[in-house]
């Protein structure tokens, strides 16, 4: 790894090292035995994690590795970050490559098939601690691994409800979405109801493929169907991804179809530059601090290696953002900045213990 490059790593959110798929952290030294914390890290002796991600190319993974990255540093540990891009037998092929490998502990992200659930087993047959984040839900049902995901039906119900307010309840929308995924599997569960409960909601067309260019994809896709139907007959657009609604968004300002408004999920620097961008059409966007969400799988794994309790399943409390709270603000709005204009954001304490506040300080560089 050039050193040029692990420094614009470990710098930005948004590295080029993560989205290409490997990422290598420094191990601290301790200055000898930490008094305080688990007998685990006690005596200052390397801790070593990998963070495999199956998903790439967006901001949103940067962010995800990047908190967990910085997390799981800042407690002292050694972390290794992956992403397979979309690839599914690289995914695979990096989880089985780690389980030969020296990692103490492992952040198994989007791993949606079968397969995930017996690489998972395997590791923990071998005594590797495992947290997964949006992965098979039988997850939860192997001893000792904890899975987390973003609370997807409040995600999808916050931008929907959003959507049906704003218009009357009478609307012809084009719907963004994948399956395949479990969060995508538990938003469209709250779609379907929303169109069950709203008849006055009609779904025009559908687009939705997952890959290392989805925005650049899915843009092609909407500038296709805006071709096809023409002022008054597609009114909304529900992304349930932000990589969906980058590329709806860039699609309808070239169309110059301002009368389409975008209902999203998730958000980064990138969206938020969009969302905030002159005549942009995204409207709202349902997400969870990404970065929060690395760090809060990073504590869950720390406290496993520590051998504390932990619970099956989390579920991280999700927030709706909109665009003209942002235009409001005097000052660009960033990742970091958010939390000015939505309370609470990016912050949480769920299993940050005393003990880690502890490691931390010991640390600290």
């Amino acid at each position: 790894m050039k050193k040029g490059i692990k420094k614009v790593f470990l710098s930005a959110v948004a590295s080029a090292l993560l989205l290409t798929g490997c990422g290598g952290g420094e191990t601290k030294t301790a200055s000898g035995p930490v008094e305080g914390v688990p007998e685990r890290f006690a005596k200052g002796e390397e801790v070593k994690i990998k963070v495999i991600r199956k998903i790439g190319g967006d901001d949103h993974t940067a962010q995800f590795l990047a908190g967990a990255k910085a997390e799981g540093e800042a407690l002292g540990f050694k972390v290794d970050v992956f992403t397979a891009n979309g690839d599914t037998a690289k995914f695979h092929d990096a989880i089985n490559q780690g389980l030969q490998q020296d990692y103490d502990g492992f952040i198994i992200s989007h791993g949606d098939d079968a397969a995930t659930v017996d690489d998972v087993k395997k590791l923990v047959e071998k005594g590797k601690s495992v947290v997964t984040f949006d992965s098979n839900p039988d997850l939860a049902q192997v001893e000792g691994v904890t899975l987390t995901s973003q609370d997807d039906e409040a995600l999808a119900t916050q931008a929907l409800d959003q959507l049906v307010k704003d218009q009357n309840g009478e609307a012809k929308i084009v719907y963004l979405w994948v399956d395949g995924f479990p969060p995508m599997v538990r938003r469209n569960k709250v779609y379907q109801e929303t169109l069950k409960a709203n008849p006055g909601i009609k779904e025009v067309e559908r687009f939705g493929v997952a890959a290392a260019d989805t925005s650049v994809q899915t843009q092609n896709a909407v500038s296709a169907m805006l071709n096809k139907h023409p002022k008054g007959e597609i009114d909304a657009i529900f992304a349930t991804w932000d990589a969906f609604a980058i590329g709806a968004a860039r699609a309808i300002k070239e169309a110059g179809r301002d009368e389409i408004k975008i209902y999203g999920i998730d958000v980064s620097n990138a969206d938020l530059q969009e969302i905030q961008g002159e005549d942009s059409p995204w409207k709202y966007t349902a997400a969870v601090d990404p970065k929060l969400i690395g760090e809060v799988n990073m504590r869950l794994l720390a406290k496993k290696l520590a051998g504390e309790e932990t619970p099956a399943s989390y579920d991280l409390e999700a927030s709706l953002i909109s665009q003209e709270e942002l235009q409001q603000s005097k000052n660009p709005v960033n990742m970091v900045n958010l939390a000015e204009i939505i309370e609470g954001w990016g912050k949480s304490d769920a299993f940050l213990e005393e003990w880690m506040e502890k490691l931390k300080e010991h640390y600290k560089k």
